[in-house]
């Protein structure tokens, strides 16, 4: 073995960093010491260097002034321990040191609490290092510290000294290294993991799953939507990995996934004791707009508000309250999809199976009104039995005018039963068959000929609505408004509102139809004018008006034209000057038009018509007499 020339020199060159320090504080040398042969790496540390301890004397260098006294002082304290220690016990200790393998930074290492102090447990870690960890480390979420002196712990070795000379280490990077090894086994095996909610962040919730702390999102906490998860903080419980990275720390967790295993398994176990048509009990776990759940003991079945009794149920609350115990049947179980249908109506009568025989075609009864829509009212004759009143059905006078408007809700109504489908469920219901036909009561009291009068209630391009009794309304055409003047210029005369008088010309039950006239309110003058004359009778007119185009004559009241071409048999005395206002004039009836009311006259129609006669009676211009000899004998027969 080499000589050892000096003690410190042989403490730094053998690289004796682990070991001396066992040796160097039995020789009572301060911290300073100690930091100085504990600075360099220990030399097995390097891969491919080769151990040469070198156990020989050295003469002691020249140091800075600052500090000669410093090794002066080592050295003495080397020879006073070197004069204690045999050569072998050093060649013992020294080879001890190189087969002791020293922990390697950002491992984790078992420890012992030696110390507990001002909030931190002191750790004895070995390899002569202690560090400190804060007691906070050694408590669950929602929970206290659970850490005593003595107790062995495993800790996170981040660096081998820090500033004070200790370790520096970490309980929960121990517990986070630990379990994210403990939880990649479990993602690949599938398995479930435990863990306790302890926060709640943007879009969930945080899980601590025993050191590493993982996401739950807020759709994963449960089967349905949790309003508040303040009773799940801190409760331990089974989660499914649903992703994890190790790389960037995250995980996704699960309790939905656990909840609908557990939730199928018990599911299928409760469904295959069931039958369709059964008779169970339950429980309303909720109520919704169209149904409730009711839980048949671990698995849910849906009761649709259709399904909880025969009469109308506008929402479920009406009969049923959460928590209510509660007899349903089995409608139909769904294998596949696990679905059940309940019904509480199937266990009471129908009373569908005695309508036809209560209430007969034709019968009236009393009813209330129970909805309302757009193409009719519902009215309830007795519970679990309907009827629809259609919205045509419901009123003789108002069309188009929405139910509503004629009933409401919750009325007492009088209607009779016109048809009944037992197999569709359905009853047809009259409103307005328990009144008269008002157009019946009117025609029977109101022949045609009477006078009526009434409001306009509207004026359209073809006539005059007036209001009458019944709240039935009657047309008055354009043809019927005047004698005299155009329809189109007589409904002029007319507004909406004005009272006026009329005569019934005609009543038509089945088209709901009743006409009116109001030029047949004086009597038809036209009709009384030529009652008593006919086509080629003889009458005298007055003339009312000279034009250049002919006369205006007046017969009885009825106004007519003759044109200057039937003033004269004679051209030259088709002159309408040589008659004046007020003339009396005879004149043959030519035309009766009782469509136009005109009345077709002629002064040379009457002319001829005379001279006519005249030859027939006394002579022709074939037996020699002049037409001048004729006339004037027929003149002088005539006197």
């Amino acid at each position: 073995m080499p000589q050892v020339r000096n003690s410190a020199s042989w403490a730094v060159a053998s690289g004796f960093r682990g070991r001396s320090r066992a040796v160097l504080l039995q020789t009572g040398r301060s911290s300073r010491i100690r930091a100085r042969v504990e600075a360099g790496k220990h030399p097995h540390r390097r891969a491919g260097s080769e151990i040469r301890p070198c156990l020989c004397l050295f003469q002691p260098t020249q140091r800075p002034a600052e500090t000669t006294a410093r090794p002066a002082t080592i050295e003495k304290d080397l020879k006073r321990h070197m004069a204690d220690t045999t050569m072998e016990e050093f060649e013992a200790l020294l080879q001890e040191s190189f087969e002791m393998d020293t922990p390697e930074e950002g491992s984790v290492v078992k420890g012992k609490v030696i110390a507990i102090e001002a909030g931190q447990a002191i750790i004895d870690v070995g390899y002569k290092m202690e560090g400190r960890v804060d007691l906070k480390e050694f408590a669950e979420p929602g929970e206290a510290p659970k850490v005593e002196v003595g107790d062995e712990v495993e800790v996170y070795l981040r660096a081998a000294e820090n500033a004070r000379g200790e370790a520096v280490v970490s309980r929960e990077m121990a517990r986070r290294e630990e379990a994210w090894d403990r939880l990649e086994k479990a993602y690949a095996d599938d398995a479930r993991v435990e863990g306790a909610i302890f926060g709640r962040v943007k879009g969930g919730f945080t899980v601590d799953l025993g050191g590493a702390v993982a996401f739950l999102p807020g759709s994963q906490v449960d089967v349905r939507p949790v309003r508040d998860a303040g009773p799940l903080m801190g409760l331990k419980q089974p989660f499914q990995i649903l992703k994890m990275d190790r790389r960037r720390g995250n995980i996704v967790v699960s309790r939905r996934a656990i909840l609908e295993e557990s939730r199928a398994e018990q599911r299928a176990e409760v469904i295959g004791n069931l039958t369709e048509g059964q008779t169970v009990e339950g429980v309303v776990k909720n109520i919704t707009e169209y149904g409730a759940f009711v839980d048949l003991g671990g698995v849910d079945g849906l009761l649709h508000v259709t399904d909880m009794a025969w009469r109308r149920v506008n929402h479920p609350s009406e009969i049923l309250s959460i928590g209510e115990t509660i007899n349903v049947q089995v409608i139909k179980i769904n294998k596949e999809t696990h679905r059940i249908s309940l019904g509480m109506k199937q266990l009471q009568e129908d009373p569908w199976d005695l309508v036809a025989v209560k209430y007969p075609l034709e019968s009236t009864h009393t009813g209330r009104v129970t909805n309302i829509t757009d193409y009719g009212a519902f009215v309830e004759l007795e519970p679990g039995v309907e009827g629809l009143v259609h919205v045509s059905e419901m009123s003789w006078t108002k069309k188009n005018v929405h139910p509503g408007k004629i009933v409401s809700t919750s009325q007492e109504v009088e209607v009779m039963v016109l048809e009944i489908d037992s197999a569709k469920r359905r009853v047809s219901l009259g409103l307005k068959q328990t009144m008269r036909n008002p157009w019946e009561v009117f025609a029977e009291t109101h022949p045609e000929g009477t006078e009526v009068e009434g409001e306009v209630k509207n004026i359209t391009e073809f006539g005059l609505f007036i209001g009458l009794d019944g709240d039935i309304d009657g047309m008055v055409h354009l043809s019927d408004l005047s004698w005299d003047e155009r329809g189109e210029d007589a409904i002029q005369n007319y507004r909406k509102g004005d009272m006026v008088q009329a005569v019934v010309s005609e009543v038509d039950v089945e088209k709901e139809r009743i006409s009116l006239s109001i030029k047949a309110l004086g009597g038809d003058k036209f009709a009384e004018a030529v009652g008593g004359v006919k086509r080629g009778s003889i009458v005298t007119v007055e003339v009312t008006a000279i034009e250049d185009g002919g006369v205006e004559v007046e017969y009885e009241g009825m106004k007519s034209f003759i044109r200057r071409s039937d003033l004269s048999r004679d051209r030259a005395e088709q002159r309408p000057e040589r008659f004046t206002v007020g003339d009396k004039v005879d004149v043959r009836i030519t035309n009766i038009d009782a469509k136009s009311r005109r009345l077709g006259v002629s002064i040379k129609a009457r002319e001829i018509a005379e001279e006519k006669e005249a030859v027939e009676q006394y002579g022709s211009s074939d037996s020699g007499a002049s037409l001048g000899d004729i006339l004037g004998a027929a003149l002088k027969g005539d006197e």
